[in-house]
């Protein structure tokens, strides 16, 4: 994988829970990805897309265990796929809950 040499600058509120100062770009990057893509703005969007490239973006998103429903719209625009493609789009559409009565 060829990662761009500067690192992206995003926001500390992102990640929130971890400790920002160790987060590791390439063992971590899926969950940096889809944190990015949940909780982050557009220029956070663009800095992680300019660091970890367009394939590696799709890879991380497709295989989303889970992402709410607007993440899955927003990165089937920006990665432009269906949004069938997404995995967690289709584990969403497999258990519908509970039938109201």
């Amino acid at each position: 994988m060829s990662y761009s040499e500067q690192k992206p600058l995003l926001a500390k509120r992102l990640f929130w829970d971890v400790n920002f100062n160790t987060l590791d770009y390439q063992k971590n990057s899926s969950f940096i990805i889809e944190r990015v893509f949940e909780r982050g703005d557009i220029e956070d969007i663009r800095q992680i897309r300019r660091y970890y490239g367009d394939s590696k973006l799709s890879e991380s998103l497709l295989n989303a265990k889970y992402l709410d429903l607007k993440t899955i719209y927003l990165a089937s625009a920006v990665i432009d796929r269906p949004i069938t493609d997404f995995r967690c789009y289709k584990l969403r559409q497999s258990n519908q809950g509970h039938l109201p009565y």
